[in-house]
This record gives C-alpha cells, sequence and structure tokens, in this order.
C-alpha cells in the first residue's frame, strides 16, 4: 500500500471519515493509534516517520494479540472481539506481509550475510533480518525459524 502521503496522515483522513460515517468503534481504535503516535513523538520529541509508525503499530499489535490469548483462557469473547476487531484496523496500516518463500530467503541471506553457524549466533542474523521484515512478518516465527536453521 504505498501512497504519496504518510502514513500519519492516512490515518487521521480515516478518523475524518470514520467521524463523517459516525462508525464509533472503527473511529474509537483510530483514534487509540493516533494517540500511541503521539505518545511517542512527546516522549521523544520527534516527530515519527513511517517506518517508527510502523514500529508503534507493530507494538500495539503485540499487545491485543496477547490480549486476546489471555482473554481468549478467561473465556470473556466479549473482549477477544473487541482486541479483534482493533487488530483488523490496526493490521490495514501495516505494509503487505512477506511470503513464506520471500521470507525464507531473507532469513538464508541474512544467515550467510551474518556466518552465524550456531543458534546462540541468532542475534547477528536478527540484527541483519529487523529492519528487512519490520511489519511485515512475525518477529516470534521469524525467530523460531533462525533457530531451526543454526540447530
Amino acid at each position: 500500500m504505498i501512497m504519496a502521503n504518510s502514513l500519519k496522515e492516512q490515518i487521521h483522513e480515516d478518523m475524518k471519515t470514520a467521524m463523517r460515517a459516525k462508525e464509533k468503534p472503527r473511529l474509537a481504535t483510530i483514534r487509540l493509534i493516533l494517540a500511541a503516535i503521539k505518545q511517542k513523538e512527546v516522549d521523544e520529541r520527534i516527530e515519527l516517520n513511517d517506518d517508527q509508525i510502523i514500529v508503534v503499530l507493530e507494538k500495539m499489535l503485540k499487545q491485543r494479540r496477547d490480549s486476546i490469548e489471555q482473554y481468549g483462557k478467561a473465556s470473556r469473547q466479549d473482549l477477544v472481539d473487541q482486541e479483534t476487531f482493533e487488530v483488523g484496523i490496526i493490521q490495514t496500516y501495516m505494509p503487505q506481509p512477506l511470503s513464506q518463500v520471500e521470507l525464507d530467503q531473507l532469513i538464508s541471506d541474512a544467515i550467510a550475510e551474518s556466518g552465524a553457524t550456531l543458534a546462540k549466533e541468532m542475534g547477528k542474523v536478527m540484527g541483519i533480518l529487523k529492519p528487512k521484515v519490520q511489519g511485515r512478518a512475525d518477529m516470534k516465527a521469524i525467530s523460531a525459524q533462525i533457530k531451526q536453521q543454526l540447530s
């Protein structure tokens, strides 16, 4: 989803659209996203670029997924549904996910580039991979895949 305007501008436009359409749940989620971005900007006294916004969104997704898991264990379907809805909205701002083939290739390249041969050298590989896959793949799954290939 390549856009001429920035991700932040896109989120603001979507907020206005949701307000006009009176979509309260969607509006609430978009406001949560903007609040998280604003918080990060205020804390670090910077203007976030698209890559930094994706990091914020990724963190929000991780929190929601953890919550879904917890609420599921507690049999709170109402809260699971709410978090799942938020995940859906947040994911609309994430870059296109990598295919398994692309991911396998990136992991192989990163292992070759780092020269890692042991599982304990996984950090080197992750250091090379993280900027390339940020927001486009589940880091937990990648980590497991690297561990598997190095052991």
